[in-house]
């Protein structure tokens, strides 16, 4: 009797990918997988995927002859050169109609070019965001799928089977995002995001404990508090799990961890696209410059011998401060995702993306790191208006910022006089005042420029368009010419 074929086949057995395998099983998908070191197969095949209709192969040509036509091929290995070279070793396998689906960390950029070079061979090829970790992969992800859109109908309803569900509708965290690369743009994102919360998070902590000298356990407390309301969310939630956790000697396992924080790459990807693209994301920057700085431990511990800081004195009301912490936080929040969010729109119009903002916000509120109540909001933002240039200008976030901003301002202020590092809630403030404000000191920079690099300026009582040079040392006055590059 010849051996069932399987739906989709899935290359690269580490952590993720396995959970992803067991996650189809139980939607009832037989799966063929493969994984360069052979002996993971077997491991897999004798342990987590004994007694499920998972399909081992132990050799690319006997992968390929494990899959229905047309096949679905699931790369899950390292973003970069690794899915590059699997590519090429797959193609002499593969078929027109056939298609590849990077489940990886993948740079948007390569994507793109992934998508074409293989349309160009008749080949689909799909670029899937993929968030939730080990637990998400397993038991429901958020999956973000971008590339060529022929191939969404085939794929969908594995994609969104094995997806997260919202708990309030019942709905897949999974639907189709965009051509080429915007399937990883848009996951990209949502790490760069990630990185901003969770600066943010570590930013409260940090005041509650050097400032009002809060303990662990009432710190613990705090954040629980915190989970019930509008901060609801994923991270909020392990963070109170975290500071619950005790070490063998029964402390608190939190004050053993060294201060110097990891990271792998797309948060400083989302933050060069908002320099290309010059879109102000300072909140997610600032959080990636943070974790540089976390790393500088040596010379941050030098430092601390050679600068005095402030003395930390707080006389004012304690409860008060830590609601204003919370009012800080969620501002800062808001003001993460609108930089997102600004971040994604301009993209869509440079890459000729149509994004559905609403839906990406409900891809996110199950299955992936930033789910959150909060994200629910978001999609009623875009639901009034689907072309929202900035959260800023939805009334529910008018008012949210505006019930939160006193106590926002009180804590930065007090972070600043007491030498207290919140680089997210600060540069949050320093960007809503910004953005908030008619007229900025930019037309002095103007002036500077044009000063030192005849490099023009425009003037508030001329249309604008028209540019103009001023001769600042000599007496040949104004020149104006719509030439001229700014």
């Amino acid at each position: 009797m010849a051996q069932q074929k399987a739906d989709i086949g899935l290359i690269g057995l580490a952590v993720m990918g396995q959970n992803l395998v067991l996650n189809m099983n139980d939607h009832g998908y037989t799966v063929a997988v493969f994984n360069r070191t052979v002996s993971k197969v077997d491991d897999f095949m004798a342990g987590p995927a004994k007694n499920t209709h998972v399909i081992g192969s132990h050799t690319l040509q006997e992968f390929f002859q494990n899959l229905k036509k047309p096949r679905k091929v699931m790369m899950m290995v390292k973003a970069g050169d690794p899915v590059d070279e699997l590519i090429e070793e797959c193609l002499p396998f593969l078929e027109k109609g056939d298609i590849v689906i990077d489940g990886g960390n993948s740079h948007y950029p390569d994507t793109e070019r992934r998508t074409q070079m293989l349309k160009a061979k008749g080949i689909l090829y799909i670029g899937t965001g993929i968030s939730g970790g080990e637990e998400g992969a397993r038991h429901g992800p958020s999956i973000m799928p971008g590339g060529n859109p022929d191939a969404w109908t085939a794929v969908k309803p594995i994609f969104q089977g094995i997806a997260a569900k919202a708990e309030e509708d019942g709905l897949p965290c999974c639907d189709w995002v965009g051509d080429g690369g915007a399937g990883h743009y848009v996951k990209m994102v949502h790490n760069g995001i990630e990185y901003g919360d969770m600066q943010l998070i570590s930013e409260a902590y940090s005041l509650l404990r050097n400032l009002l000298g809060c303990s662990i356990s009432e710190i613990q407390a705090i954040f629980s508090e915190w989970n019930k309301g509008v901060l609801n969310s994923f991270l909020i939630e392990i963070t109170a799990q975290i500071f619950a956790h005790k070490d063998a000697d029964g402390s608190p396992l939190i004050d053993k961890i060294l201060d110097v924080a990891g990271q792998k790459g797309t948060g400083k990807w989302t933050g060069i696209s908002a320099l290309d693209l010059g879109i102000p994301v300072s909140l997610i920057a600032e959080s990636v410059f943070a974790r540089c700085l976390s790393s500088l431990k040596d010379e941050r511990l030098q430092a601390e011998k050679v600068y005095s800081k402030p003395a930390t004195t707080f006389t004012g009301d304690k409860k008060q401060f830590i609601e204003d912490v919370r009012q800080a936080l969620y501002a800062s929040k808001i003001i993460s995702y609108t930089q997102g969010f600004m971040l994604m729109r301009a993209a869509a119009k440079e890459m000729k993306w149509k994004l559905n903002y609403g839906s990406i916000a409900l891809m996110w509120r199950a299955g992936c790191i930033i789910r959150s109540r909060f994200l629910n909001d978001i999609k009623k933002a875009y639901d009034r208006k689907p072309d929202l240039p900035s959260l800023l200008f939805d009334d529910y976030f008018r008012k949210e910022i505006a019930g939160a901003e006193a106590g926002w301002r009180r804590v930065v202020s007090q972070a600043a006089l007491n030498g207290i590092s919140t680089p997210c809630f600060s540069t949050g403030l320093a960007f809503f005042d910004g953005y908030r404000s008619g007229q900025l000191p930019a037309n002095l920079i103007q002036a500077l420029r044009d000063f030192f690099g005849a490099h023009t300026y425009e003037r508030v009582d001329k249309p604008r368009g028209q540019f103009f040079h001023t001769n600042w040392t000599g007496t040949g006055g104004n020149v104006t010419s719509s030439t001229y590059n700014v």
